[in-house]
C-alpha cells in the first residue's frame, strides 16, 4: 500500500510540474473550465458531462504524455535528430488530433439553437454574471501566459 501511495505522489508531482512549465496544458485546463461552466449553464445531462469529462481527461493525459516524450528525447540528446524530431512531432500531433475531436464534440453540443438560447438567456436574465465570467477569463489568460515558474531542464 505504501508503494502505491508513493506512486500517486510521484504522479501528482509530475502533473504539478507540467502545470508550472507547459503553457499548452494550462490552456487546455482553462478551456475545460469554460466548457464545463457553459455545460452547466446549458443544463447538460449526466451523459453529456461524462462525454465531456472523458474528452477533457484524454486531451490532458495526451498533453502529459507529449511532455514526457519531449523530456525523454531531450535527455537522449540536444543535437538535431530527424528521428527525435519525428517522435516529438508525432506526440504533438496526437494531442492535436484529440483536441480537434474534443472541439468537434463540443461544437455538436453547443452549436445548436437550444444551447445558444440557454446561454443567452442565462446572461440576459442575470447580466451581473458577466462579471465573474470576465474575471474567470482574465484569470485564465494569466494562468496560461504566466504559468507557475521556469522550465527545468
Amino acid at each position: 500500500m505504501k508503494k502505491q501511495l508513493k506512486s500517486f505522489g510521484f504522479a501528482a508531482r509530475g502533473i504539478l510540474g507540467a502545470f508550472r512549465t507547459e503553457a499548452h496544458l494550462r490552456f487546455h485546463v482553462a478551456a475545460a473550465v469554460f466548457v464545463l461552466v457553459f455545460a452547466a449553464i446549458c443544463g447538460f445531462s449526466a451523459e453529456r458531462f461524462a462525454i465531456l469529462s472523458v474528452l477533457i481527461g484524454t486531451v490532458l493525459a495526451l498533453e502529459l504524455v507529449n511532455t514526457s516524450i519531449e523530456h525523454a528525447c531531450n535527455a537522449v540528446t540536444r543535437e538535431y535528430s530527424a528521428r527525435i524530431k519525428l517522435a516529438k512531432d508525432l506526440a504533438a500531433g496526437g494531442v492535436l488530433v484529440m483536441a480537434f475531436a474534443a472541439i468537434a464534440v463540443a461544437a455538436l453540443f453547443f452549436c445548436n439553437a437550444e444551447a445558444i438560447c440557454r446561454i443567452y438567456g442565462f446572461f440576459a436574465d442575470c447580466p451581473v454574471a458577466w462579471l465573474p465570467m470576465g474575471a474567470l477569463a482574465a484569470a485564465s489568460a494569466l494562468f496560461v501566459a504566466l504559468g507557475g515558474g521556469k522550465k527545468k531542464e
